[in-house]
């Protein structure tokens, strides 16, 4: 005899199929980064540079691992084989740390094994290459120029959890730091593992600030824990 449920009721003229797609696109708008969000599954074909041989990659590869996504524009350019090759330099100390390296292009596996056998910076490179001829993984990613149908030169660090903890998106005319990434990665993994957070610049050895302790102490006086000269050493 009442009323009807408020949450069930639907706007008269207004589909549940059009009300989830507003809700859809309202979500869409609200933030185009995938910072503190589960990254997204994928499938696809891949070339094994360390094997020589084709094989697939999957999201599920990498369940309860520290892992890095990074795309890049096409095979067969100027500054791609370069980040490549500068993450491929840094493999061992990576997996020392136990992260997982993918990389990604639009291009097919067959273009990555040519890629791999002709680009003097790749030779001896022991990285897997994805090939996302779909464009399906690089949409889902955020990182696709439609019209182009390649990849923005995106990287996307991510936790055991599955959870994007940290992302970088360029235009194609610059490549990235893989030192600079390389220091990311050991604050991540110390932040998750303490509870205490890396200040600017921070490196193994270098001070962080134990806020999972003396919070209220440090709130405003950050300045008297951690000095300018410390932070830029």
């Amino acid at each position: 005899m009442g009323c009807e449920n408020p949450i069930e009721a639907k706007e008269e003229g207004i589909s549940e199929n059009e009300t989830k797609h507003e809700n859809k696109q309202k979500e869409n708008n609200m933030s185009s980064t995938l910072v503190m969000r589960k990254a997204p599954e994928f499938a696809m074909e891949a070339y094994d540079a360390k094997s020589g041989h084709y094989t697939t990659v999957k999201s599920d590869d990498y369940k309860g691992k520290w892992h890095v996504v990074c795309f890049y524009p096409a095979d067969f350019t100027f500054v791609c084989p370069t980040e490549i090759a500068a993450m491929n330099a840094k493999y061992d100390e990576f997996q020392a740390m136990g992260v997982d390296i993918l990389a990604v292009s639009t291009d097919t596996k067959f273009s990555h094994k040519r890629f791999v056998e002709t680009e003097p910076l790749l030779k001896d490179l022991k990285l897997t290459i994805g090939a996302d001829s779909t464009k399906e993984v690089s949409r889902a990613f955020g990182v696709l120029l439609e019209d182009e149908g390649i990849a923005l030169r995106g990287r996307f660090l991510i936790n055991p959890d599955g959870v994007v903890v940290a992302q970088e998106v360029q235009a194609p005319s610059v490549g990235r730091n893989v030192n600079e990434f390389l220091r990311q990665v050991e604050a991540w993994q110390h932040a998750t593992k303490t509870g205490e957070v890396c200040p600017a610049g921070w490196r193994p050895g270098k001070k962080t600030l134990p806020v999972n302790t003396d919070a209220e102490k440090m709130t405003g006086r950050v300045g008297d824990y951690i000095t300018i000269e410390e932070i830029l050493s």
